[in-house]
């Protein structure tokens, strides 16, 4: 009698182990996607809180179960602020760990083309914690700014296309701390010499680059182009880009720059304005700024694209036979609106 209930007891224990094992050590995550993202917001890092957002979210399929096993594992007084990869298959026991140890899933922030500071900081305020305003204001602080060397203008000429990994609690300053760590790997003394053979500084070369970059998508052109406006510049001839004036409007969506455009007051029209633009237009890449350090010697003064109405430009030394190779681009282009034209024409004509 005494086996059979030692054996039950046994049984009992053993089918209550094989339970807690089942409720703690195994999938209890009920979604369907592959992973999903707990939030805790610095400030609110609270058990209490953190329950409720798992709650809310439908990340774990027992929350009271997990309340009961955060406690024993002290997380009333070890969880931190971040982001939390919650992946599918995850078990009450290792979400509990993962959050007792502050591990979080890292952010990738991806610079690609940016053209204002605007940009930027809503950029940084939909990955990170920071809001855009609070970016803003840290681009606006002189003092933080002056640490590294820049104001609130130059300090896009920090800011160079890459992937820069972060936490998603980060702050402004630590974001920026990593742009200005790849600016000073970028501009090492190879680089800071080609600008200064050139009179040019690292802003002024990099906003140089900035109006190469949005002038011409065509690696093999950008060292021509740069050239253009680099002869202009050295002269003291107005630069007369384009693109400064669509920034100088606000409005980069201008498929082509008539006369009214050129009348509008900015420091960055570059065709009432002598010089370079106060700051960049863009967010140039590192082959755009490397043209600009390299770009051959030329008497280039003046582009205009082909006539063949390909990517590529004519360059030419005079303004004779600049207008030359501009009108037969814009004959071109007028053939080509007009055959346009008629083809729609056409197309109406036959429904």
């Amino acid at each position: 009698m005494w086996k059979k209930l030692i054996w039950g007891l046994l049984i009992v224990l053993l089918l209550a182990a094989a339970g807690i094992g089942l409720r703690f050590f195994t999938s209890n995550t009920p979604f369907e996607n592959t992973h999903k993202y707990l939030y805790i917001r610095t400030g609110a890092a609270t058990f209490p809180e953190v329950l409720k957002s798992l709650k809310d979210s439908n990340l774990v399929s027992n929350p009271g179960s997990f309340e009961w096993l955060g406690h024993r594992m002290g997380l009333e007084e070890k969880i931190k602020p971040g982001r939390y990869e919650i992946k599918k298959g995850m078990s009450l026991f290792s979400i509990a760990r993962m959050l007792r140890n502050g591990r979080q899933s890292a952010v990738n922030l991806v610079i690609t083309k940016l053209r204002t500071r605007q940009d930027l900081a809503e950029l940084i305020g939909r990955k990170f914690e920071c809001d855009s305003a609070s970016v803003m204001a840290y681009m606006n602080n002189a003092d933080s700014m002056r640490i590294y060397g820049f104001d609130s203008v130059s300090i896009m000429t920090a800011i160079y296309p890459n992937t820069y990994t972060y936490f998603w609690n980060t702050t402004p300053s630590g974001i920026f701390k990593k742009f200005f760590a790849e600016y000073r790997k970028v501009w090492d003394d190879e680089r800071k010499a080609k600008a200064a053979k050139l009179g040019l500084t690292p802003g002024e070369a990099y906003t140089l680059a900035s109006i190469v970059e949005e002038e011409t998508r065509t690696n093999e052109e950008k060292g021509n182009i740069a050239s253009v406006y680099y002869n202009r510049y050295k002269k003291g001839d107005k630069l007369q880009a384009d693109p400064t004036v669509k920034f100088a409007l606000g409005d980069f969506g201008l498929r082509r720059i008539y006369y009214k455009h050129l009348t509008v007051e900015s420091p960055y029209n570059t065709y009432r304005v002598k010089g370079l633009p106060p700051g960049p237009i863009c967010t140039p890449q590192l082959v755009t700024l490397d043209a600009v350090l390299n770009m051959p010697s030329t008497n280039y003064y003046f582009f205009v694209a082909k006539s063949d109405l390909t990517q590529g430009h004519v360059f030419t030394e005079t303004y004779k036979d600049h207008m030359v190779a501009a009108k037969a681009f814009q004959k071109a282009l007028d053939s080509a609106t007009a055959l346009k034209q008629a083809a729609k024409e056409d197309i109406g004509t036959q429904k």
